[in-house]
């Protein structure tokens, strides 16, 4: 009989939300930040996730060996946006389901999510390479816009290439590629993630 542990897990999304949640705020979009992985406190995922807590590594994965797929990560992909399994669509012109180019500040949150992930995982271990080598060893590449591949390999980057500050400006990576769109230059010298902090 498989063991449930609810505090454990509890403890361990509560800690990566308010971890997500510092760096969004650092980023520039602390408010999309607070609604970060509420998602997972609902029973369809939270329940996995305690059946498969492991601590060390997503639950989704375990539930994905026992049955094949992960009924809590189609739960939870369906309501999160900053995953960019949400934006997609069938497409009347290719008769096929298309990535749809993300909003740029849900792959700030992506990123955000990436880093928590891999400090709150990692725990001691974790080193700033951790992100990017998730990023650029996942199958699920392919079916994600380029830009948004491109975007968050920057942001990654940046982040590994952080060895003297304890501050990682993103403004190079976006201000840029913002003008004209939501993000706008006004943001441009707000982006900033303090990864070095735990």
């Amino acid at each position: 009989m498989a063991r449930y542990h609810f505090i454990k897990h509890f403890k361990t999304i509560t800690k990566h939300r308010h971890q997500v949640i510092r760096h969004c705020f650092n980023a520039g979009i602390g408010f999309q930040g607070l609604f970060h992985d509420l998602s997972k406190y609902m029973p369809a995922e939270f329940i996995v996730g305690a059946k498969y807590y492991r601590g060390d590594r997503s639950p989704n994965e375990g539930e994905r060996e026992d049955y094949g797929y992960s009924k809590a990560w189609m739960h939870h992909k369906g309501r999160n946006k900053h995953h960019f399994e949400y934006w997609s669509d069938y497409n009347p012109q290719t008769k096929k389901l298309s990535p749809i180019q993300m909003p740029k500040c849900y792959v700030i949150e992506m990123f955000c999510d990436r880093v928590a992930a891999e400090k709150i995982y990692k725990g001691d271990a974790y080193s700033n390479k951790g992100p990017l080598k998730y990023f650029n060893n996942g199958k699920q590449r392919p079916y994600a816009p380029s830009g948004n591949v491109q975007a968050i390999r920057v942001f990654v980057k940046n982040a590994c290439c952080a060895r003297r500050e304890k501050n990682i400006c993103l403004c190079q990576s976006l201000g840029e590629k913002s003008r004209g769109n939501a993000m706008g230059e006004k943001r441009k010298h707000r982006i900033k993630l303090h990864l070095a902090r735990k």
